[in-house]
């Protein structure tokens, strides 16, 4: 299992606003920010990491908020939708909580044989509430608000939005080891048995969609899962076989990346599962301080001056 795909690591998203985007995350949807750093090539630029208690692979959505950034265009060649799991019998809950705090939501609906709950974010970013066919058993970051029988347990599905899906599928099946699974309309599944949760991706195929624009309210990438090094250097070299620009091995700080933009357009990452983010904080201290990577810690002062003060 070790030198596999183990499913989803985190999405990237870019925001607009940094104070609204926290607040929406963790006080409207209860996740916990398990890492508050800056962009490794803006370090200008909050990058917040949001998630479960430990921060678990699966669980990490991530975000760019870039103040001023203008307003994305969802198209082809993105990823455009992230489904979130959460227990069944919390939909009408969370419909309430949409209602109190006046998210833009809408119908609920059923994908694959599964209810979902549509919403946006404040950057206009497309997420699904889902209640999956299979009980989630993972452990959630719970509030005084949102307790463990209704909060979200982590990443359930992300969606492409393709022109064609056929170079796309052959790198999920092919070398990631995912399975197509079924298909409704122009929207397919593929699923890989690696791991038992953040384990499937959708495809909608979408012959006449123009590409879309990577801006505010839009993901920036997606991440898969590998237990190590090890393992994502044996991956890097089948993408290069297969002639794809794949990036050297990046550290992260809190896991490496490896980079590649798939047939389709999307921009894959396939990072690891360590260090993880306990790296450089306790486990109770997670995401209340500004960690830096060490190449911008001299220049903190500059830093903490620039970036737009965070109220908790």
């Amino acid at each position: 299992m070790n030198e596999r795909i183990l499913g989803l690591h985190h999405i990237t998203a870019i925001a607009g606003n940094a104070q609204r985007n926290y607040d929406f995350y963790t006080k409207v949807l209860g996740l916990r920010l398990v890492k508050k750093t800056v962009n490794f090539d803006d370090p200008g630029t909050y990058h917040f990491y949001y998630g479960n208690e430990e921060g678990s692979p699966g669980t990490i959505l991530t975000f760019f908020p870039w103040q001023h950034v203008k307003r994305g265009q969802i198209g082809s060649g993105m990823a455009t939708e992230i489904g979130y799991s959460v227990p069944a019998g919390s939909l009408d809950f969370w419909e309430d909580r949409f209602k109190e705090f006046k998210v833009s939501y809408g119908i609920r609906g059923e994908k694959f044989g599964e209810q979902f709950l549509p919403f946006h974010d404040p950057d206009g970013l497309h997420i699904n509430l889902i209640v999956a066919k299979n009980a989630d058993e993972r452990r959630p970051w719970e509030t005084p608000a949102i307790k463990k029988e209704m909060a979200t347990k982590g990443f359930h599905n992300v969606t492409l939005l393709l022109n064609e899906k056929d170079d796309t599928e052959k790198i999920l099946i092919d070398i990631f080891g995912y399975r197509f699974s079924s298909q409704e309309g122009n929207r397919f599944r593929y699923i890989t048995d690696a791991v038992e949760n953040a384990s499937i991706i959708d495809i909608i195929e979408a012959p006449e969609s123009k590409p879309g624009i990577n801006a505010g309210g839009t993901n920036h990438h997606v991440a898969f899962r590998v237990a190590n090094e090890e393992t994502q250097m044996m991956f890097r070299e089948k993408l290069v076989r297969e002639y794809l620009q794949v990036t050297p091995k990046i550290n992260r700080d809190y896991f490496y990346s490896i980079y590649f933009r798939e047939p389709g357009g999307v921009l894959f990452e396939i990072a690891t599962e360590n260090p993880g983010f306990t790296v450089d904080e306790p486990l109770d201290d997670l995401g209340n301080n500004l960690m830096l990577p060490v190449q911008y810690e001299n220049l903190r002062a500059d830093i903490e001056k620039n970036l737009p003060v965070l109220k908790r």
